[in-house]
C-alpha cells in the first residue's frame, strides 16, 4: 500500500473544553471515502455533549487521557493509536471538503515532501485564507500565512516554509523519524518546530490548494495563551539554529524581547512575557539539550534554511498586534547585514 492508496490515512482529532464544531468536523472526517481508514479523537476534556453527538463508525475511535494533554503530545498520543501510512492532523473546529484527504495524500506520494498543509480558509468566508501556509520571521514569529487574501490568489501549490497546525498530513515513517510533536510545547510553536525540522532533514513542507478546510476560527489570547506562544517563538528561536547562524539571531533578539516589554505591558500581556522568560531560564538545561538534539538529527545546513525565513514581521491586521514600520526596517536590515555575511561561510 502507497501513501494515498485507499484506505491508507488515518486523521487525528484533538477536543477541548466547548467544542461546538466537533461534531461537523468528525462527520466531515468521516465522509472522506475509501481513503479514511481511521480517525482517532483524543479528548482532552470536551464539555457539555459534544462527543455524545458523534456519528457511530467504526473508523472513530475515542482516546481518554487522564489529564489534558496539550495539543504537542495529545497529537502523539493520537498517533500512538493509529495504524495507516499517512496521518492526517484536522482541528476540532475545522470542516473538510470533499476530497481533502486525498489531495493531502497525493501530494506525500512524493517522498522529498515530509509534510503537506491544506487550503485553510475561513470558515464563514471560504473565499478568503485563514492560512496558506505559515511564515517564520528569524525571530520566531510566526502567523497565519496570506489571511484575509482571496483563495483565488493561492490556487497554485509549492513550498511553504510551514504548515498550518489546523490541517496537515504526514507520512507516519517520517513523524517517527522526527520524533513528532516536542510535548515541552503543550501548546503552540509545536507546529514552526516540526516545520523547520522537516527541511533539516532533507525534505519540503508543501501547500496543497486542493485540500480544502474551512476553519471556524476565533482569535482570543488569554494570558495563559500569551505566555505559551511567547514561550514557543522563545523555545524555537533558542534551539534550531545551528551556532553561527544564532550568534547573530541572538543579539537583535534580546534587543527585540527587552524592547517589546513596554508595549506588552500596556496591552496588559508584559506578565505573559515575563513568565516566559522565566520558564526559558529555569529549563536552560533542557534547551541546551534539545539543541544538541536537533543539531544531531540534521542533515541540512542553515545556509539554505535561512532565506524561507521572513525579515519582517507583518501579522494579519485581525490578530489586533502591528509592528511600526521603523521597527520592521531595523529588523529587516539586519537580517540582510546577518544574511550576507553568513553567506560568506565561516572564517579560517
Amino acid at each position: 500500500m502507497q501513501p494515498g492508496d485507499p484506505a491508507s490515512v488515518a486523521v487525528v482529532v484533538l477536543g477541548y473544553g466547548d467544542e461546538p464544531w466537533l461534531t461537523q468536523c468528525i462527520a466531515a472526517i468521516l465522509s472522506q471515502g475509501e481513503v479514511l481508514r481511521e480517525c482517532v479523537l483524543v479528548d482532552n476534556g470536551v464539555e457539555g455533549a459534544g462527543i455524545d453527538d458523534l456519528p457511530t463508525d467504526p473508523r472513530l475511535r475515542i482516546v481518554r487521557p487522564e489529564a489534558n494533554l496539550g495539543f504537542a503530545e495529545g497529537c502523539n498520543e493520537g498517533v500512538r493509536h493509529i495504524d495507516s501510512l499517512v496521518v492526517a492532523f484536522v482541528n476540532s473546529d475545522a470542516v473538510l471538503e470533499p476530497g481533502a484527504l486525498q489531495a493531502l495524500a497525493s501530494v506525500l506520494r512524493d517522498e522529498s515532501v515530509g509534510l503537506v498543509t491544506a487550503s485553510v480558509r475561513l470558515g464563514d468566508r471560504p473565499e478568503l485564507v485563514n492560512a496558506a501556509g505559515n511564515p517564520m520571521h528569524y525571530l520566531g514569529y510566526t502567523w497565519a500565512g496570506s489571511m484575509g487574501e482571496p483563495a483565488a490568489d493561492h490556487a497554485q501549490a509549492g513550498e511553504v516554509t510551514c504548515i498550518s497546525g489546523a490541517t496537515f498530513a504526514v507520512r507516519r515513517a517520517v513523524w517517527d523519524e522526527l520524533g513528532g510533536f516536542d510535548a515541552e510545547y503543550f501548546a503552540y510553536g509545536e507546529d514552526v518546530d516540526l516545520s523547520i525540522r522537516t527541511w533539516q532533514s532533507g525534505r519540503t513542507v508543501r501547500f496543497e490548494p486542493a485540500a480544502v478546510s474551512l476553519h471556524h476560527y476565533e482569535f482570543g489570547r488569554n494570558p495563559s495563551k500569551w505566555f505559551l506562544l511567547e514561550r514557543g517563538r522563545l523555545i524555537n528561536a533558542l534551539t534550531l539554529y545551528e551556532p553561527r547562524t544564532r550568534r547573530y539571531v541572538y543579539p537583535m533578539l534580546a534587543a527585540v524581547e527587552l524592547g517589546s516589554l513596554v508595549p506588552a505591558s500596556m496591552q496588559g500581556w508584559g506578565g505573559s512575557k515575563v513568565a516566559a522568560w522565566k520558564w526559558i531560564w529555569q529549563n536552560r538545561e533542557y534547551l541546551a539539550e534539545r539543541r544538541t538534539r536537533v543539531a544531531e538529527a540534521r542533515s541540512i545546513p542553515d545556509s539554505q534554511i535561512l532565506p524561507k525565513l521572513s525579515a519582517r514581521v507583518d501579522p494579519p491586521p485581525s490578530f489586533g498586534q502591528s509592528v511600526p514600520a521603523i521597527a520592521n526596517s531595523v529588523l529587516e536590515g539586519y537580517w540582510g547585514w546577518a544574511m550576507r555575511r553568513l553567506s560568506r561561510g565561516p572564517r579560517r
